[in-house]
């Protein structure tokens, strides 16, 4: 069984930054889509960054220029480093990844395996 383990997340003055972290375990595909999503309180939980398994990333447009997602294969470890945080960055954030796919996805559908999710909270 798939297991995703999240840490980074915290409380943070906005302005600041945070580096989430997402290790898999027993996560033997190929080639894969991994992204980071995030949820509010009554809101649907939304794609914030993907990565596909040749390095081709997507944005959601509020965070290009500020967040950057990255891994190491080798690790099987998800990264969101997030620079220049606001109060509308503060939700439960959720790494997710497919199984073998050819390309990326930001509909949520595509992604089985989840983390178990990380509060983000910046304060103004």
């Amino acid at each position: 069984e798939v297991q995703a383990v999240e840490s980074g997340g915290g409380s943070v003055q906005a302005g600041g930054s945070l580096k989430l972290s997402c290790v898999y375990f027993r996560y033997t595909y190929s080639t894969t889509c991994m992204g980071w999503f995030r949820q509010t309180p009554g809101k649907e939980r939304e794609a914030v960054a993907t990565i596909y398994t040749d390095g081709v990333t997507n944005y959601k447009d509020s965070v290009k220029g500020r967040f950057t997602i990255s891994k190491d294969a080798a690790k099987n470890t998800l990264y969101l480093q997030m620079n220049e945080l606001n109060s509308e960055d503060t939700a439960s954030y959720y790494c997710a990844a497919t199984g073998g796919t050819s390309k990326c996805y930001s509909d949520l559908v595509w992604f089985p395996f989840w983390g178990q999710g990380t509060q983000v909270t910046v304060s103004s």
